[in-house]
C-alpha cells in the first residue's frame, strides 16, 4: 500500500505562484495531480511518467509537474494562478494515473493511490 501526502496549499491572489508537494512512501512510477473545486467532478490536471509530461489545456503553460525520485516526492509548480484554480488539489499514482491507465474524464477513487488533498485559493 501506498501513502501520498500533498502539501504547499495556500491562499494566493492572482497572478501569484504556490509550488504543491506530494511525499509518496514509494517509488511509483506513474504520478498525476488532479483538482476539484467546490460543485464540480475532479479533474486531471499533471500527468509525468516514463520521462513524459502531460498537461491539462486549462493549465498549460503555467503549471510544470516534476518529480524528484531519490526524494519520492512529486511537485506542482503553478504560476500566474487565476481564480478558476481555486480547487482541492489531489495527489495520485498508479494505476489512478493518467498513463498508467487511470482516466482524467472519469476518475475512479478505488483505483490506485490518492492523497488527502491540499487546499488551493486564488483570490482576483
Amino acid at each position: 500500500q501506498v501513502q501520498l501526502v500533498e502539501s504547499g496549499g495556500g491562499s494566493v491572489q492572482a497572478g501569484g505562484s504556490l509550488r504543491l508537494s506530494c511525499a509518496a512512501s514509494g517509488n511509483i512510477d506513474c504520478m498525476d495531480w488532479f483538482r476539484q473545486a467546490p460543485g464540480k467532478e475532479r479533474e486531471g490536471v499533471a500527468a509525468i511518467a516514463y520521462g513524459r509530461t502531460y498537461y491539462a489545456d486549462s493549465v498549460k503553460g503555467r503549471f510544470t509537474i516534476s518529480k524528484d525520485n531519490a526524494k519520492n516526492t512529486l511537485y506542482l509548480q503553478m504560476n500566474s494562478l487565476k481564480p478558476e484554480d481555486t480547487a482541492m488539489y489531489y495527489c495520485a499514482a498508479g494505476p489512478a494515473a493518467r498513463m498508467c491507465g487511470g482516466s482524467w474524464s472519469s476518475p475512479n477513487l478505488s483505483r490506485g493511490y490518492w492523497g488527502q488533498g491540499t487546499q488551493v485559493t486564488v483570490s482576483s
